[in-house]
């Protein structure tokens, strides 16, 4: 199985033949790449398998994972295209690498947390966590996608109170909708724009690493 994206890796220096490993699968925001947020999970190699995947679309001066209609409104076909190779994607890497199924997260910014927090509803339990950076749930996903059982997955959302891309009321209903369906949610909000401040750095590394730590029993903020 030939993987359906170019992609990053980052892994244990050391591998134990023997052990299985948690995976963590970022998602780049439009015009970005692949490169762009493994600044922002260096040292996690350490104990997850990281794969940083570029979007199929190119959207100069990179890529994308979906093309959009209108604001708030990814192109139905594409969007769908997209998650159904996201998926083919999760499939090869746990097939090609020592990943533990129990143990699989998702990160994005911006377009990659729309992907991320689609996947979470269409996979349900297949995913342990999400950490979503400025995103929404396009309301065809959340009218339309079979939504899977939502109850054992952690997700971390985070929105800039000032975001002039994607409105800080989207991250809210993003937020609500989990809830809703019963997931395990942490949301935060920043005096910022659309971008990943600091604190919001420091606050989902803290999150994920406890989250994997204690097997998703956290309570929301």
């Amino acid at each position: 199985m030939n993987s359906p994206f170019v992609y990053e890796l980052r892994n244990p220096s050391k591998i134990d033949s023997d052990k299985k490993y948690p995976a963590l699968f970022l998602m780049h925001g439009m015009g970005s790449n692949e490169q762009d947020l493994l600044s922002l999970v260096n040292g996690l190699e350490a104990t997850f398998y990281i794969f940083s995947i570029r979007g199929p679309l190119a959207q100069p001066p990179g890529y994308a994972f979906f093309t959009i209609e209108g604001y708030g409104k990814p192109h139905r076909e594409v969007f769908d295209q997209s998650i159904v190779q996201l998926t083919n994607f999760l499939d090869y890497a746990s097939k090609n690498y020592p990943i533990d199924q129990e143990n699989i997260y998702l990160l994005g910014f911006s377009q990659g947390a729309i992907v991320s927090m689609t996947l979470g509803l269409a996979l349900g339990e297949r995913i342990k966590g999400i950490v979503a950076l400025s995103g929404y749930i396009p309301g065809f996903v959340k009218e339309e996608y079979d939504i899977k059982s939502v109850q054992n997955l952690s997700i971390f959302i985070s929105h800039g109170e000032h975001d002039p891309v994607l409105p800080y009321q989207w991250g809210v209903e993003s937020n609500e909708f989990f809830e809703k369906h019963g997931a395990n949610v942490s949301f935060y909000s920043y005096p910022e724009g659309h971008t990943v401040s600091l604190q919001n750095y420091h606050d989902f590394i803290a999150w994920i690493t406890n989250d994997l730590k204690n097997g998703g029993n956290r309570s929301g903020k």
